[in-house]
């Protein structure tokens, strides 16, 4: 089947589900205003007392593979979406005074990527005062000469990566600054805007509902890709419904793994054969007016799962139910991830992939068998992620639950996600010791049976004053994946 034939088969299988009512109508977002910006601010202000607070925003992207998109806490802060702007503010007694540096585009440059706003646009309509860039370093050094601490948010494209990005434009000003001010008190600002980040604003929060409904209906639309033959097929039939129903992009690079790469956690190629026979990890989401929303499905090639399969499937979906019913406000996310590991080491002996559901292996990673036995598990070995993460204007945000005493707090937005990922792969990279010959030996015959049988199942969540709500809605029981893989057209 040609590319083009399967472009036009996999258009007219979303048309024909959304003639027939089958993807759900989604809902209208709001949109962070002028005063919610302000407020975070003020927030930020109250928390640092005195102090200058100093960020920089997003450069000029110097390639032209796609549109300038804003750094998050950047964004966060100031709602102001345009190339190489900084911002400052002077905070005195718990009040902020916030001021941002902007730079004018050259005439010429303008004519193909566009104007930038003014002074006078910025400060009509997002309520702060602009001055040109070249002003800041001369503002900063008298500042510095005041005696108030400076406290920066650095400029790193993402937290994941922060400490090897660690050259950016703004981390060398400052850099720069320091060195021409010696003793000038120089600290990090981000665990403060992380608190405010963890807990999402209703609006925000509508936000991430309407990025979690467009993951959903994208992975609605890779089920109905007919007889699919690459993974890349799956991949357009995702990120072009994202694209359709209004996302500005994938939040991240979305992982379409079949057989063997749907057991490498973040494979992104995406380029491979799906054969009959396989599973599919498809971990793929929308972003939204910059908000994130982050799924995964695994499902089958031929339609319909083998009996290996749909034992590990169950059990990752056993696994985040259990995760489910121990999540909500007050209650610790460790339970959540405790009973989700308990539920699937319990499936995975029964299943003979380990020798019990306590069992130790000498895993080929660092860890203290003595002192934390979980990470020694032989469960961990096809297991080995965490549940969950913060979901918000990075698809790793801030969540409360990573502060204090661990628990869930309403305004958390996060995902579930159990896996089970079999391969001798796995086995293979056990370091030679008695312990994991035992193992080896004693599972060897039922790896073979679940060879290449990777599954993750993911959606995303609220914790609301009385519970947790699911915000994300593509299919994830057996039966309803494989009822809805049954409508493909015949190609």
């Amino acid at each position: 089947m040609s590319w083009k034939t399967s472009g036009l088969l996999v258009h007219a299988a979303v048309t024909t589900a959304l003639a027939a009512g089958a993807l759900a109508p989604l809902k209208a977002a709001a949109q962070i205003t002028p005063s919610e910006y302000a407020a975070r601010r003020d927030a930020v202000a109250a928390r640092v007392g005195d102090g200058v607070v100093v960020a920089f925003g997003a450069p000029t992207p110097i390639t032209d593979r796609g549109p300038f998109f804003q750094l998050p806490t950047f964004h966060y802060l100031t709602g102001f979406d345009e190339p190489d702007a900084a911002f400052v503010m002077v905070v005195r007694d718990g009040h902020g005074h916030p001021t941002l540096f902007l730079s004018p585009v050259d005439p010429r440059r303008a004519f193909y990527y566009g104007r930038r706003p003014d002074s006078a646009t910025v400060r009509d309509s997002l309520g702060v005062p602009g001055r040109d860039i070249s002003a800041l370093a001369p503002i900063l050094d008298s500042l510095a000469g005041s005696g108030l601490p400076f406290l920066t948010l650095a400029d790193f494209q993402d937290a994941d990566f922060a400490v090897q990005d660690s050259l950016t434009r703004g981390q060398s000003f400052m850099r720069r600054l320091a060195a021409r001010h010696p003793g000038l008190v120089v600290r990090d600002a981000h665990p403060i805007v992380d608190q405010l980040r963890a807990r999402k604003s209703p609006a925000e929060i509508a936000l991430l509902e309407k990025a979690a409904q467009i993951s959903s209906e994208g992975h609605r639309s890779a089920m109905m890709v007919p007889n699919p033959r690459h993974e890349y097929e799956l991949r357009a039939a995702l990120e072009g419904t994202f694209t359709r129903l209004g996302a500005e992009r994938p939040a991240y690079g979305s992982i379409v793994g079949a057989g063997a790469n749907g057991t490498q956690l973040h494979y992104m190629k995406d380029m491979a054969d799906a054969k009959p026979g396989d599973v599919v990890v498809m971990d793929a989401g929308a972003e939204y007016r910059g908000y994130a929303g982050d799924v995964t499905r695994t499902i089958p090639v031929s339609g319909v799962y083998t009996p290996e399969q749909r034992a590990i499937y169950q059990l990752v979906r056993d696994a985040e139910s259990a995760a489910e019913r121990n999540s909500g406000p007050g209650l610790s996310q460790q339970a959540a991830q405790d009973s989700s590991v308990a539920v699937r080491a319990r499936g995975l002996a029964a299943l003979g992939l380990i020798e019990s559901e306590d069992a130790l292996m000498d895993p080929p990673w660092p860890a203290d068998c003595g002192r934390a036995p979980a990470s020694c598990s032989q469960a961990q070995l096809w297991m080995i992620h965490g549940i969950s993460h913060g979901i918000g204007l990075e698809v790793h945000d801030p969540a409360s639950y990573y502060l204090g005493d661990g628990t869930y707090h309403p305004g958390d937005v996060f995902t579930i996600e159990p896996g089970i990922y079999i391969s001798q792969a796995s086995l293979d990279a056990l370091p030679d010791t008695p312990r994991n010959r035992r193992f080896i030996a004693a599972v060897r015959a039922k790896v073979k049976e679940y060879e290449n049988t990777g599954v993750r199942i993911e959606d995303d969540y609220v914790i609301t004053p009385t519970g947790v709500r699911r915000i994300s809605t593509a299919p994830r029981e057996i039966d309803e994946i494989e009822a809805l893989m049954k409508q493909r057209p015949i190609s």
